[in-house]
């Protein structure tokens, strides 16, 4: 079994582009025009960071479940 990572979208940040998900390449989130992206599909996401690194407003977070900041 792969490495689990949550993934997390600031809604006070975000401002609905959609770039995370255009750039998913696991389709881990759902996007309609006007509104916060859901994560809809976490257990895909193999922790890349397209979303992350591409968000211009930084509020997007991946990270792995094992990670001491999610302690």
């Amino acid at each position: 079994m792969g490495r689990k990572f949550a993934v997390a979208i600031n809604p006070k940040w975000c401002k609905k582009c959609g770039i995370c998900a255009a750039f998913c390449p696991r389709q881990v989130f759902t996007h309609k025009a006007g509104h916060v992206p859901e994560i809809t599909a976490e257990e895909k996401c193999i922790g890349c960071n397209q979303c992350e690194q591409r968000c211009p407003d930084f509020a997007v977070t991946v990270r792995g479940k094992n990670d001491e900041s999610d302690s």
